[in-house]
């Protein structure tokens, strides 16, 4: 793998942890919401990654990551009994999104230390780039 190879490889993972990061915030958004008035709630979205080959041939053994899909959580929202609230259905329960917070918070550090990770990488990828040019320098 040449080192200008791990960028593609480090950004992409940097982009799909982007979009894990900003779906976990959505979901966090909508933790306490209620169905509305056609009876839909907020359902939790997941991000599904997918292997991405990353240079001109399947040889180079590079692979990169890719976000395929994001994907609805289809379990039913939580019901809690509240006659008196406006949006309560006829036996007086009211149905909020299915999201977890703290499976939402777990998430959202694993995404946020597997995007530092990545900046990591690139980091010190630059830093050897520049330190092998200073030694052709001298």
């Amino acid at each position: 793998m040449s080192m200008f190879q791990i960028f593609s490889v480090s950004g992409s993972a940097v982009s799909a942890q982007s979009q894990r990061l900003n779906v976990v915030a959505s979901n966090l958004a909508n933790v306490d919401t209620v169905a509305g008035p056609d009876g839909s709630v907020y359902k939790a979205r997941q991000v599904v990654f997918q292997t991405q080959l990353v240079g001109a041939s399947e040889d180079s053994g590079s692979a990169g990551v890719k976000v395929s899909a994001v994907t609805e959580d289809q379990t039913p929202g939580r019901r809690v009994l509240d006659p008196r609230h406006p949006q309560a259905d006829a036996q007086g329960y009211v149905t909020y999104s299915n999201v977890n917070p703290v499976e939402e918070m777990v998430n959202m550090i694993s995404a946020s230390r597997s995007y530092q990770n990545n900046i990591e990488v690139m980091s010190t990828a630059k830093s050897l780039l520049l330190k092998t040019l200073q030694m052709g320098q001298s």
